[in-house]
């Protein structure tokens, strides 16, 4: 994976999120472990039979009128969630996660045109929406119980020394990524925030982690609209092949699910 400049760094809010830049540069690693089994998904299909190596933009989510919910899990209509999920099976409360922060990068960083089906893909791989180990996720959007990926000794997985002696990942001899976005230590050290307005930062809730995901995508590619530039933000965050695929099979799937 490429260095990139990291910056953008955040502040607690309730409703609307405002993130302040912060200019640190830094040069991380970001592995991320794949809980969730691929699964053989399959999205519209090209003249030459071949599924988009890319997510197919996607309309914004509706906003709400009048949330339910503070954070950015309120912002997207709730008539639109409960339908939405239950044509594309993900749950109501991480759809509306994934639908929320996409309605905030459209209003912070418009030119990224980050949508929620991109997520929405990397959530299904990197952990079956939260659901991986029998995980659900309660009003509040905490992950209960955790989900932690296996250690990164450097025998089934990368090799990354312990670097946060054990207070994000429950590990001190190496690092593990944690959460519903399997994020590992340093990379949510660098884009750490509280999205759903209960004033506690937390890799293990869906509105935290999609939030500091979304914010790592748009830095990293800064146009997830077209083909280069979602290829580029989804390499920084796996550079497999296999994996971008996965989820830009995901993404197109939701996208023709959704309509």
């Amino acid at each position: 994976m490429d260095c990139v400049e990291l910056g953008e760094m955040s502040q607690k809010s309730a409703l609307f999120i405002a993130i302040a830049a912060v200019a640190v540069v830094l040069c991380v690693t970001a592995v991320y472990v794949l809980l969730a089994p691929t699964p053989a998904l399959v999205g519209p299909k090209t003249q030459l039979n071949q599924p988009p190596d890319f997510a197919i933009q996607v309309d914004l989510p509706p906003t709400a009128i009048s949330p339910v919910r503070g954070g950015v899990a309120g912002l997207a209509d709730e008539d639109w969630v409960g339908q939405v999920s239950i044509r594309t099976g993900i749950p109501p409360r991480v759809l509306a996660a994934y639908a929320g922060v996409a309605i905030v990068k459209a209003q912070m960083m418009p030119e990224c045109k980050l949508g929620w089906t991109t997520l929405a893909g990397i959530g299904l791989v990197e952990s079956d929406h939260a659901r991986h180990g029998g995980s659900t996720v309660d009003e509040s959007g905490d992950v209960n119980p955790p989900i932690f990926g296996p250690s990164l000794d450097g025998n089934s997985a990368a090799h990354i020394p312990d670097s946060d002696g054990g207070e994000i990942d429950s590990d001190s001899d190496f690092d593990r990524a944690v959460g519903p976005m399997q994020l590992i230590p340093q990379t949510w050290r660098n884009w750490h925030i509280d999205a759903n307005g209960d004033g506690v930062e937390n890799p293990q809730n869906i509105d935290d982690s999609v939030m500091a995901t979304a914010n790592y995508l748009c830095r990293a590619s800064g146009d997830m609209a077209s083909r280069e530039g979602w290829r580029k933000g989804i390499a920084a965050y796996n550079a497999s092949n296999s994996y971008i695929q996965s989820v830009a099979d995901a993404a197109n799937r939701y996208r023709a699910l959704s309509k």
